[in-house]
């Protein structure tokens, strides 16, 4: 949708043309299902420079504008909304013109757009959150106390994680958009780490490591009550928790086989199995599942030949398949269209943030900055939770 002298921003699938509307050429053809707003875009331009859609951004009374996704072959306004910018000055400016690209993509192609995301992540300690593009970084945790294990609420208004305190770790959960946080009462002196929400945000599982080895947990945090056992590992540790989409199962890491290896229980603790089957190809050694948003989907990192390779497992099937070969890849971490993901990748020498684009196995730096671990990626932010982080 780009061409010499317009200002283009590319990304893994869409490129995106942003300009006033041109006056149209005499020869232009007629607008259809436009009407009068559809005829100051020059179609015959735009289809000349290979354009399937563009987007105007025009000024109308009051203090909102009008959006247009215009179909170029069509020649007419595939959507038209009523929008509000923030000043260009405004903290909020950014996130808002992401969210007007993520509707635009959706206007445009029918899928939801990951624009107005940002990716959570661990560096020296302290968890940081930067926009799905690589800009925008900011501190968010705020102690001296090191942190760990950051997550997402489905809802993108808070976010969990832990903290290493004298000896032990608490879990923690903070609000998006006032930055207050909430200790979670989990009782006793034990190392709680690795939290997950439910899809409902009302519970929060999380790995339990005493003396006794690491089983996995869960409490209601909407009543602050409620400490449950999922797991009893006698000789053999769990962790690692992550809720399927509805709500129904967790997938885990167990030793139970020996070696680390991914599998599923429901969300009560019943019924565990073996999810991803055993690699005699690899050491077997599989850890950091993350359930996809879609449900079909578990990604995770593997030991094949000595280093850390990023794998997807198909639920339905236990098909696996390996979508990294270059350098140590781990801490994989789904994109809300489940079609990107974000890891840690040290091919270009240094430990830094990565995004893959599943479909098209195109990999992009997300953060340059070397020593940076544990990404987890946003849902789509609501207008409420997107100045912070």
């Amino acid at each position: 949708m780009c061409g010499p002298g317009w200002s283009c921003c590319r990304g893994d699938s869409l490129r995106a043309t942003a300009v006033a509307p041109a006056p149209r050429s005499p020869a232009a053809a007629p607008a259809r299902g436009g009407g009068a707003a559809a005829a100051g875009l020059n179609y015959p331009l735009y289809q000349a420079l290979g354009a399937d859609f563009a987007v105007t951004l025009t000024a109308v009374p009051g203090d909102t504008q009008s959006m247009m996704v215009h179909d170029v072959a069509g020649g007419g306004v595939r959507r038209e909304f009523r929008v509000h910018l923030p000043p260009l000055t405004d903290a909020g400016f950014r996130m808002a013109v992401h969210r007007l690209s993520d509707r635009a993509l959706e206007a445009a192609l029918g899928v939801g757009g990951i624009a107005a995301t940002r990716v959570l992540y661990v560096m020296e300690g302290k968890v940081y959150a930067i926009d799905e593009d690589g800009a925008d970084q900011r501190l968010v945790s705020s102690t001296d106390h090191a942190a760990l294990s950051p997550a997402w609420a489905s809802d993108g208004r808070r976010f969990a994680y832990m903290e290493f305190w004298e000896g032990h770790g608490r879990l923690f959960v903070q609000d998006v958009a006032s930055g207050k946080r909430t200790g979670v009462a989990t009782s006793g002196q034990a190392l709680d780490f690795t939290p997950a929400f439910s899809p409902d945000g009302k519970t929060l599982a999380f790995s339990r490591a005493t003396e006794e080895g690491t089983d996995l947990y869960t409490v209601n945090i909407k009543d602050g009550c409620c400490l449950q056992r999922l797991t009893v590992g006698r000789f053999y540790d769990n962790l690692s928790p992550t809720y399927s989409p509805d709500g129904q199962r967790i997938a885990f890491v167990s030793t139970r086989a020996g070696l680390p290896q991914i599998y599923a229980m429901a969300a009560d603790g019943t019924d565990q199995q073996l999810l991803a089957p055993f690699d005699y190809g690899a050491t077997g050694s599989s850890n950091a599942p993350e359930w996809s948003p879609d449900g079909q989907s578990v990604a995770f990192h593997r030991d094949v030949g000595g280093t850390l390779q990023v794998f997807v497992l198909d639920v339905r099937t236990r098909a696996v398949r390996q979508l990294t070969s270059v350098g140590r890849n781990e801490d994989p971490t789904w994109a809300p269209d489940s079609r990107h993901m974000a890891f840690v990748s040290d091919r270009s020498g240094y430990r830094q943030l990565w995004i893959i684009d599943l479909e098209t196995g195109r990999i992009r730096p997300l953060l340059q900055k070397s020593g940076a671990r544990l990404p987890a990626w946003s849902p789509r932010l609501p207008e409420t939770a997107s100045s912070t982080p």
